[in-house]
This record gives structure tokens, sequence and C-alpha cells, in this order.
């Protein structure tokens, strides 16, 4: 540790300085949260359905104001580029604000990917965030409780079935289908038959 002598006479060390600065640093502010790649999608969306709605960031900023949760033109603009994460709190308004569903926020516009040697078209793919890479087609069922986002290697039907059921019950919330009892073991198996019916 290096000793120093002012000009006064005080004796002062420099590297004490030197070390405990950077806590310092740190103690003032939290470091920035990543945004990955779901919030990419979430980011590319925002601005994409503020277009559509011909609004500047500034209106989006006021409509969410009036909405109740409060977010400055600057940093709609932020979040838009991807330099900021958007809460749940902030996703759900913005859905509200720009009239859609939260998970259109949360996945991409467009499901089909480029066209296949026939002219058909393929399923595009999409990163979600805790899965990587799959289909846009899969992640949308899945994010509207249709069914599990991937399916264990060389499961058989029946297996299927009971990971499908599974999903359904934990997923749906109860009163989906009735206004009394329990309906989610209903919802399920009314997922399932539907499964099995768009695979025949």
């Amino acid at each position: 540790m290096e000793t120093l002598t002012s000009d006064t006479g005080c004796t002062t060390r420099s590297t004490a300085f030197l070390t405990l600065s950077p806590m310092a640093e740190q103690q003032r502010g939290r470091r920035a949260i990543e945004v990955g790649p779901t919030g990419q999608t979430v980011a590319a969306n925002i601005a994409r359905l503020r277009k559509r709605r011909e609004m500047t960031t500034r209106q989006l900023s006021a409509a969410l104001e009036r909405a109740g949760r409060s977010i400055p033109a600057s940093g709609i603009t932020r979040m838009e580029k991807g330099e900021r994460v958007v809460t749940a709190d902030e996703l759900t308004a913005l859905a509200v604000v720009l009239g859609v569903s939260p998970v259109t926020l949360l996945l991409p516009a467009n499901t089909r990917g480029p066209k296949d040697v026939n002219g058909l078209p393929t399923q595009a793919t999409t990163e979600v965030t805790g899965a990587g890479e799959v289909g846009a087609a899969d992640a949308w069922r899945w994010a509207w409780c249709m069914e599990p986002l991937r399916y264990p290697v060389d499961v058989d039907a029946e297996e299927a079935d009971r990971l499908v059921m599974d999903f359904l019950l934990n997923s749906r919330p109860v009163g989906l289908l009735s206004a009394e009892g329990d309906d989610r073991v209903s919802s399920a198996a009314f997922g399932v038959r539907r499964g099995r019916e768009s695979d025949g």
C-alpha cells in the first residue's frame, strides 16, 4: 500500500481509496439486467405494434400514464432498442394500451419460415428464454395452454397424453369451462382429445 504525504503533512493511503472506489460504485447502483432472447422479441413487438397503432413514443407514454403505469417516452425508446428490461407489470400495461394479449408481446408475429423446395412455407423458429430455439408455432401453442413446449425424445402416445393432461391441469385456470367445481379435468381431457383429432 502506497503512503503519500500531502503539503499539509497529513499521511494518506492511496491504495485504500482505490480499493474502496469500485465498492462505492456497486453500492450506488444495481448491475444492469441483461435483456435475453424473449426480451428482444418483446422489444421488437412493442415497436411494431406502436407503429401499427400510429403512435409516437410520447403518445404511448401518455396512454400508459392514463392507464396507471408511468413509463417516459425515453424509457419506451430504450425498451424498443432492447436496452431496458420490461417488467411484468409494464408488459401487461403495454398489452392493455396496445390492445393485444400479453402473449402477443412475448412471441414472434409470424410463425411462417422460408419456403421449402416445394414452395410450401416451413415453420419459423424463435428463441425462448430457458428453452432455446423452438418452432414459433409450437411456442404459440404452448403460450395458449394447448400443449407442452417440448416432449421428451421417443415418448409413446400414452405418455404424451399424460404429459399433455398434466400440462393442461397445471396451466389452465379453474372456472374456464364451468361456473362450478374444478373444471380443469374436463378442460384438460378436451385438450387431449383435440390434440388427437388434429394429429389424425
